[in-house]
């Protein structure tokens, strides 16, 4: 499978693809090299149009380009920067002291509620935070945890009694933490063992961490600078006997004015990390802490005077589930961050690529980077899951942007939400999961690959990439462990969507699940649509071409579901098992439910970039440039799974041959392209201005 001549290319030949000039980035045809099937894209001319970046910035911007521009000029600002000379304690207090710009820059507080000063746009928080982790990844989560997890959880889960908590955390007046995780109980939170005990003499809560286990690990502003936590407990009130009312989230002060700990609280300091050096992670024990009974925050639930629990949700479950349901955006903030730390080391890698000569080329001259097809790979086929995720992400950011206006403007009832928005609530839970899951995950592996394509002066600290690969590292298990909540994702599938699920204890899921097994994939609604049309628009002859964008469309989520279909047949012994056999089965189907939550995840992506690209007007250069670099996403991702396609009879071993060999051609066509591409994430200047893009073996002409 080949591309065909463009006719605007350099040196066409009369009936055969072009051969590209030796510094071109594309290089002649292989001899072996098929013949172009009907559909295939015209190979793109060896000279670049920059002018196709901006619009390719406009594709990924979405609708909000304005407030984005808004961004790239306050990230020009230097001093923003990480500084990796400096020590612990001096790049906690450098992180620190960026914050007050940060808080001058308004955008989290944009995200806040507007009853609580706010504008009700959390998309633009976390357009925010994706800014941030463009330089500076300690910047980045620092605020977030401001922001987005102190101050977001008071902006969320309080009421109005705890409006001047809220602005105090807006106006970083008072810095603060969000004590979740617990050294015995990471991602299990329901089973926190920090107990908040309701005292009805005083009137007060008693925060106390029984035992070493319960102790509140890896909490960001925790060793030095936080001042009060919202802190997850189980709430334990007089009426119920000792147990458990679920965890709730309470306001505990950790520190005076002065920064000394507060009677009771004892903190400890994670000191050195593999990144994130700015933020000033450590632990939290209480001993018999007490704080006023209004300190809990009672949006779902409350404990009057007296000590009498009332909550509008009446199901333990499902109103602890609805609680962290408004905390999800914080893991979209993490792929936003993931995202922004991914762009920013391909932009830097790309740039280098094309500047750096190594090796001598069949002219006796030193070859660019790009020019090895290798190079090309290992930089362009991360470079365009990148933006596929980018596009995914904003859908999704998008979405809940639209349930967040619904339930501002009052239309959602807490006690009885309707059908469609428990499922709408159940869809975003698993799109954030996903989305979190996949842009970490891709982080790790191509800010890796962008360090190693840079050879030595990528591992040079002052050329950012070691910092971007450390201070990413951790984000593939906070906020939630990928592995964790791939699964979640799988599970989400498992049912549809089509009941509520978070009721159901593991051994229920796969009572229903398995007697339910027709209607699994049917059963598709809200976000998955947009996929259900693409592949309906795939026709017998349009199907005999793997660059037709329906048809790819279809090949991948064809597989997805039938990974899901196949899963529910495994659950299948499971309808006559007790619960201890159950548990067993969903044991063993881990893998399986791992591998539907990742086949949905590239299901959601082609779907994303299709969408994107008919946006771009046809014909234009930059639809022709996306129109590639989709294809490139589309064939690697069936290509890695080429195992499933021939095992399944879904593609012979000749066709995945060809999608093999178009990557190559689709490599060398974007080759001389590859720096617009970078241009098109629209970074700031300052992101790329590091040593190596003006040293030694780089091209003079080019820096």
């Amino acid at each position: 499978m080949a591309l065909t001549t463009s006719p605007t290319s350099k040196n066409p030949a009369p009936t055969k693809k072009a051969t590209a000039r030796p510094d071109s980035g594309a290089g002649p045809p292989d001899a072996s090299t098929p013949k172009a099937e009907v559909g295939s894209p015209q190979r793109l001319p060896i000279t670049p149009d920059h002018s196709v970046a901006r619009e390719l910035q406009a594709l990924l911007d979405g609708g909000y380009g304005d407030y984005r521009n808004s961004l790239r000029g306050f990230m020009a600002d230097p001093q923003l920067y990480p500084r990796p000379e400096l020590s612990t304690a001096q790049q906690r207090q450098h992180t620190f002291d960026n914050l007050s710009k940060v808080c001058e820059q308004g955008g989290f507080q944009r995200g806040m509620r507007r009853e609580n000063g706010g504008e009700g746009q959390p998309i633009l928080a976390t357009f925010t935070l994706e800014s941030l982790a463009w330089g500076n990844g300690s910047l980045a989560i620092k605020a977030g945890v401001q922001w987005g997890l102190w101050g977001g959880a008071l902006d969320q889960l309080g009421t109005e009694r705890h409006r001047e908590w809220v602005e105090k955390a807006a106006s970083l007046e008072l810095p603060g933490c969000f004590a979740m995780t617990e050294c015995g109980h990471g991602s299990d939170v329901q089973n926190l063992e920090t107990t908040a005990t309701y005292d009805p003499q005083t009137q007060e809560f008693i925060i106390h961490t029984p035992r070493d286990s319960a102790v509140k690990n890896y909490i960001g502003n925790a060793a030095v600078d936080g001042r009060a936590a919202v802190v997850f407990a189980q709430l334990i009130t007089p009426e119920s006997d000792g147990r458990s009312n679920g965890v709730h989230a309470l306001i505990v002060p950790l520190r005076d004015a002065d920064g000394s700990l507060q009677p009771g609280v004892s903190a400890g300091d994670h000191g050195h990390k593999g990144g994130l050096l700015g933020v000033d992670n450590g632990t939290l024990r209480f001993d018999k802490v007490r704080v006023p009974r209004v300190n809990l925050l009672n949006r779902f639930a409350d404990v009057d005077a007296d000590g009498r629990y009332h909550s509008p949700i009446s199901n333990q479950n499902a109103r602890f589930f609805t609680m962290l349901g408004t905390l999800i955006r914080g893991r979209i903030g993490v792929a936003g961050a993931a995202g922004g730390a991914t762009q920013a080391a391909l932009d830097i890698a790309v740039r280098y690529a094309t500047r750096r000569r190594q090796f001598e080329g069949a002219t006796g001259a030193e070859k660019r980077l790009i020019e090895h097809r290798q190079h090309r790979r290992r930089l362009l086929i991360p470079l365009a899951r990148t933006y596929a995720l980018h596009l995914l992400y904003v859908q999704i950011l998008e979405r809940y942007q639209e349930i967040n206006d619904e339930q501002e403007a009052g239309k959602w009832s807490v006690a009885e939400p309707t059908e469609a928005q428990k499922f709408a609530s159940r869809e975003m839970e698993s799109l954030a999961a996903a989305i979190k899951t996949a842009q970490t995950a891709n982080a790790t592996s191509t800010i890796q690959e962008c360090r190693e394509a840079c050879g030595g002066a990528g591992y040079i600290s002052e050329n950012r990439l070691t910092t971007y690969r450390a201070d990413s590292d951790v984000f593939s298990t906070f906020e939630g462990d990928n592995t964790v909540l791939i699964q979640m994702v799988g599970k989400n599938l498992l049912t549809a969507y089509g009941r509520e699920m978070n009721e159901l204890s593991p051994w229920e899921t796969v009572k229903y699940a398995a007697t339910t097994a027709s209607d699994v994939v049917r059963r598709r609604a809200g976000f998955t649509t947009r996929l259900q049309r693409l592949r309906d628009l795939v026709s017998e002859t349009e199907a005999a071409s793997l660059f037709n964008p329906s048809y790819q469309a279809k090949l991948i989520d064809d597989r997805a579901q039938s990974v899901l279909f196949a899963l529910v047949r495994r659950i299948q012994p499971a309808r006559k098992a007790d619960r201890v056999q159950a548990a067993a089965i969903v044991d063993k189907c881990q893998d399986h439910l791992i591998a539907a939550g990742w086949a949905r995840v590239d299901a959601l992506l082609i779907q994303a970039m299709v969408e994107a690209e008919e946006k771009l007007e046809e014909g234009s250069q930059a639809r022709q440039v996306f129109e590639q670099l989709r294809h490139l996403f589309a064939f690697d991702t069936i290509v890695q799974h080429a195992g499933w396609y021939q095992e399944h009879r879904e593609l012979p071993s000749g066709r995945i041959k060809a999608a093999r060999a178009a990557i190559n051609d689709l490599v060398d066509s974007l080759g001389p392209w590859a720096e617009v591409l970078v241009e098109g994430f629209g970074l700031p200047a300052e992101v790329h201005d590091v040593p190596m893009l003006n040293g030694a073996g780089v091209d003079p002409l080019l820096r």
